[in-house]
């Protein structure tokens, strides 16, 4: 029981000329006005159109214009007995069979508004009078906000805490309009419903609160984008600045995550427009010392490097010229290259103190060999050693015969 439709889209033609009594949104200056009241428009007999003040009650035989972009709530005793998003003419009728009390207008709000229609519709048989008003769908833009107190949040570009202050405005759309009605806006407004419902009415209790909550969800926005700008390298007021509608999508998401906007009330933040977005003063003088200090480090960083690069052209140098010295070493290759060996740890050490900016723990001196002895057992192992080594090719049979005449002092 409820709406008999009349016809599709706009008032005109032969239904123009029929309406000349019917109930419209009311015409208003603002654009910030979320629940409009009715209004009456009657036309008498060529002496022009008159507009009656308020009338949000409507009975059987009332008709009703549902604009584009406007969906029409009827209420009784607190419970939802219809709801129209479809743009057209209709009747209430409540006694008709014919009547539906649903016109949801397929799309998107014809998949949500179908659950919300269930927990709130009214429970018995609706009566012939009726408190209608509209919900604007439309995207409502220009709510302004500005802060008195620096935003702060934690910069995950600069790694420490920094504050902004903030002024602009956003844009909230209603996409479920039974669940921003239940869920949100007193029922004592409903019932006087003296004003539309404005959300930059500042005597709207209920709007400021929304207000204060867009608020506070700032500062974890922009937290949020702080992690997006870090992995493109900008800090967040750079980011903010060229990617615009991400702030929106970020608000949306802390507002979702703490006071459940999307799925307690019915209402998404679009969009976010901030003109005036600038560090405090405290911010400013922290990012002079961040800059300062980075400024070191990166002098530090290639002064570092560049004695890294010369000490290693040093060490290929010398390594070369070692090479050459260890085959003519007069106690032999083996001998040389032993101490080309000890030469290149010491050198590696060094290296690393240069590229890690850490000292390394320094390499023990090797010790000196001992002149060969002839004594016992001593001598059989270095000539075992020897021999091995002689077997694997590192070193010459010429390098073995002078160890062995040197040890066997013959």
């Amino acid at each position: 029981m409820g709406f008999i439709k009349a016809f599709a889209g706009s008032i005109s033609g032969t239904f123009g000329d029929q309406w000349k009594d019917y109930y419209r949104p009311a015409t208003i200056d603002s654009t910030t006005a979320a629940i409009i009241p009715m209004e009456k428009v009657e036309e008498n007999a060529g002496r022009g159109v008159n507009k009656h003040g308020y009338d949000n009650i409507i009975t059987n035989g009332s008709k009703i214009q549902v604009p584009a972009n406007y969906a029409l709530v009827t209420m009784q005793d607190g419970g939802i007995t219809g709801f129209i998003a479809e743009e057209g003419g209709f009747i209430w009728q409540s006694d008709d069979p014919n009547s539906k009390s649903l016109f949801s207008g397929g799309g998107l709000l014809s998949s949500t508004i179908g659950s919300s229609w269930e927990k709130f519709k009214f429970g018995g048989i609706p009566g012939s009078e009726q408190h209608a008003f509209y919900v604007n769908l439309k995207e409502i833009a220009g709510i302004r906000f500005g802060t008195t107190e620096p935003i702060n949040w934690y910069d995950n570009f600069f790694e420490t805490r920094v504050g902004a202050t903030a002024n602009g405005t956003y844009s909230i759309k209603i996409i479920d309009p039974l669940l921003f009605i239940k869920g949100f806006v007193p029922q004592s407004y409903l019932n006087t419903m003296s004003k539309p419902y404005d959300f930059n009415d500042i005597d709207n209790e209920s709007a400021e609160q929304l207000f204060n909550e867009f608020v506070e969800s700032l500062s974890m926005g922009f937290t949020k984008l702080s992690v997006e700008a870090k992995t493109q390298g900008m800090d967040t007021l750079d980011y903010v600045s060229i990617n615009r509608s991400n702030l929106g999508r970020a608000v949306d998401q802390v507002l979702e995550e703490s006071k459940q906007w999307r799925s307690g009330r019915g209402l998404e933040v679009v969009n976010v427009a901030i003109p005036s977005l600038s560090y405090d003063q405290a911010t400013l003088e922290l990012l002079k010392t961040i800059q300062t200090d980075d400024a070191e480090v990166r002098k530090a960083k290639r002064m570092g490097q560049a004695y890294g690069d010369n000490m290693a052209g040093m060490m290929a140098a010398a390594s070369g010229q070692a090479m050459q010295s260890a085959a003519s070493n007069e106690n032999g290759a083996m001998m040389g290259f032993m101490g080309m060996n000890f030469a290149q740890q010491q050198g590696n050490s060094m290296l690393g103190t240069v590229s890690g900016m850490q000292p390394q723990t320094p390499v023990q001196p090797a010790q000196p060999m001992e002149t060969p002895a002839t004594n016992g057992g001593d001598d059989t192992e270095r000539l075992l050693k020897a021999k091995k080594l002689l077997e694997a090719g590192a070193i010459t049979q010429e390098d073995y015969d002078k160890l062995k005449s040197q040890i066997l002092g013959i």
